[in-house]
């Protein structure tokens, strides 16, 4: 990324301010990218548990899966999903408050015995699918943030505060050579006035 800059002691106040601003930004966004990393590795662990957890109430429903057929699915069903929001290292990422599943009613005499472990397992089921797939979405976010702040952190490192540095240089000896020059250029000035006035006398 190529600096714009002025040779001017204008452009040099301000390339300053900017490398200032980025060195002092820079330890803040490293913390920043570390702790979502740390959450990201956290919620990576929490969806492989959850997926696990599915998996075996998955295996306790094929058990029964002969059994199934005789069972009404509509007994069953999501009534609502309570959802907050919450913040991990300045990113917003949904929580699940809870889960409300609703039971229709049923006639327990006409109804077989083993209904109420069914809803028992379709409940666990659904929950464990909902949770599954909040994780998932935050585990989406939050991975995303974290590689964006990756981005910026090596921008700044390997791009922008090297750049500014190199045009602070530039900027500082053109400055210097024009003064050396301007001290020379008095310097001979001030000799041909005098050998003038050497010569005049």
């Amino acid at each position: 990324m190529a600096i714009k800059f002025q040779y001017n002691k204008t452009s040099l106040q301000q390339l300053e301010k900017q490398l200032k601003m980025r060195v002092r930004t820079l330890p803040i966004i490293k913390n920043k990218e570390s702790a979502l990393r740390m959450e990201v590795k956290k919620c990576k662990a929490e969806v492989a548990a959850l997926e696990c957890r599915l998996e075996e109430q998955i295996g306790e429903y094929e058990t029964m899966f002969a059994l199934w057929s005789e069972f009404m699915p509509s007994i069953v069903g999501v009534k609502d999903v309570d959802m907050g929001v919450k913040k991990i290292a300045g990113v917003r990422v949904p929580v699940l408050n809870r889960v409300e599943l609703k039971v229709e009613p049923f006639s327990m005499f006409n109804s077989p015995k083993w209904y109420y472990d069914g809803i028992a397992l379709l409940r666990g089921l659904a929950q464990t699918a909902i949770e599954r797939e909040f994780a998932q979405a935050k585990l989406n976010l939050l991975e995303f943030s974290r590689k964006k702040t990756t981005q910026k952190v090596n921008l700044f490192e390997k791009v922008q505060i090297p750049g500014y540095e190199d045009a602070l240089r530039k900027i500082k000896r053109f400055m210097e050579d024009e003064e050396n020059l301007s001290k020379s250029s008095q310097k001979i000035l001030k000799t041909l006035q005098e050998k003038r006035k050497e010569v005049a006398v």
